[in-house]
């Protein structure tokens, strides 16, 4: 699939330039004239890579940029006539990725933006699909309700999986029996009730190469257990 690539600036000629340099690539291409229109299409659309004029009217680069970091990862590369050193580290203080000075050549802004989008897909793996949980060799596809340990699928039932998810979309913090509990099963916890420690039995069973000494579900004594 072609990445998509947004071009933000206020200046129409820089806009169309980008727009041909990144199309004769190969990529597929929106632009916005300042930070609020930008911010609207990142609402509307997905997209691979951003790139920011910082001067222009309603919405700056910065403040634009500042937004999108909010709630979006995709690489972020300003445009600026500002040259100076200081610009620069403002830039990337905010959450941009990279910083090209105007004017430019179109070698350097396609090996920047190619150099982005490389280091983007290395290190978020399952390209940008937001329902996907990989812990090692444990993948949970939120989707499909597919789980896959070692490369082989496991067969969970649905508390079993949602079990699973809570502890897994949560990594690292200690659930209760109780808390537990409520998350999965939405409704007030009954002391004696044992379908969590059942539960999480069979999960194990399931997951684990050796349950009495799990790698993914672990027990913290008198707390609870996490992943």
């Amino acid at each position: 699939m072609k990445e998509k690539i947004l071009v933000v600036d206020d200046d129409k000629n820089i806009r169309k330039l980008v727009e041909v340099y990144l199309k004769n690539e190969g990529y597929l291409v929106d632009k916005a004239k300042d930070g609020k229109e930008a911010l609207d299409l990142i609402k509307e659309k997905e997209y691979d890579l951003i790139i920011l004029d910082i001067m222009m009217p309603k919405l700056d680069g910065v403040a634009t940029c500042i937004e999108i970091r909010e709630e979006y990862t995709m690489p972020i590369i300003f445009l600026s006539a500002k040259g100076e050193e200081i610009d620069k580290i403002e830039g990337l203080t905010v959450g941009a990725d990279d910083y090209i000075t105007k004017p430019f050549s179109s070698m350097e802004l396609i090996a920047r933006v190619k150099a982005q989008l490389r280091r983007y897909k290395k290190f978020n793996n399952k390209s940008t699909n937001k329902n996907i949980i990989e812990i090692e060799d444990l993948i949970i596809n939120t989707d499909t309700h597919e789980v896959t340990v070692r490369g082989d699928k496991v067969k969970l039932t649905p508390k079993e999986f949602d079990i699973l998810e809570c502890l897994a979309q949560n990594k690292g913090i200690v659930f209760s029996v109780e808390k537990l509990y409520e998350r999965v099963w939405k409704e007030k916890f009954a002391v004696s009730d044992t379908s969590i420690v059942v539960h999480i039995t069979n999960l194990r069973q399931k997951i684990e190469l050796d349950p009495k000494s799990p790698q993914y579900i672990k027990t913290v004594w008198g707390v609870g257990y996490k992943i």
